[in-house]
């Protein structure tokens, strides 16, 4: 006769191998979030010795990355996941994919600042960068909690502020062109800045990447290629 009680013990040990993976995955974005917040404060400070702390610390992001993708392969392989905890999985892949990349970019401003930027911004750029760096630490923040608790109200609170970076990026950027227009011999200097500040915007974007999964993994429904206008209106009207 089967063994109703070995098929509940499977179950539960691989109710606790995803739950584990999903420990994991917030245990990198705990690490990404330190790596954020500490690339902004270096560059909006021009602490070069903060600088090369994130830089150094870049590997911890990339082993996380690694092991919890091949658990995830194991997983697959070994369980042969269906439905929703199939989605889980799909969700985790891309997820760390892109919380390895915001580390990335975290890496990149670091290395400016360490390397080019020589901790030199005029004041009213500082202050634009740091509100930027904070809107994009509380998106981060945001979908990590989302993540956490499969949350697609949180997600799609996410997804709304990537707007408020686009267009503190998009002012920046103003800001600097008129410096290097006024200042030809400030060019140099000023795309360095310019490449920390679509550093930021890039981060912005792998936090909304990451809410869109979250929606995927509640709803199963793909939404990475609707437009930001009709996601944002039907979310509007479904959750709000």
């Amino acid at each position: 006769m089967d063994n109703p009680n070995l098929g509940q013990h499977i179950s539960r040990q691989f109710n606790d191998e995803l739950e584990e993976v999903r420990r994991r995955v917030l245990r990198m974005g705990g690490v990404v979030e330190e790596q954020l917040v500490r690339a902004v404060e270096s560059l909006i400070t021009g602490n070069t010795e903060l600088a090369h702390e994130v830089v150094s610390n870049d590997y911890r992001v990339n082993a996380l990355e690694v092991a919890i993708d091949e658990e995830c392969i194991r997983i697959v392989a070994l369980r042969q996941p269906a439905a929703s905890d199939l989605r889980f999985v799909m969700t985790v892949v891309k997820t760390i994919t892109d919380l390895e990349r915001i580390g990335d970019e975290a890496k990149r401003i670091s290395k400016m600042v360490k390397d080019e930027l020589d901790g030199t911004l005029s004041e009213d750029v500082r202050q634009e960068f740091e509100h930027m760096g904070h809107l994009v630490e509380t998106m981060l923040r945001l979908v990590l909690d989302a993540f956490a608790r499969s949350d697609v109200e949180t997600a799609m609170e996410v997804v709304r502020s990537d707007h408020k970076v686009d267009v503190k990026y998009h002012a920046i950027m103003r800001q600097l062109m008129t410096y290097m227009a006024e200042d030809p011999a400030s060019i140099p200097k000023i795309l360095n800045i310019l490449w920390a500040a679509r550093a930021l915007e890039r981060m912005g974007d792998r936090c909304e990447n990451i809410a869109e999964y979250i929606f995927y993994l509640v709803n199963g429904r793909d939404i990475r290629h609707t437009s930001k206008e009709d996601l944002r209106a039907e979310m509007e009207e479904k959750w709000f």
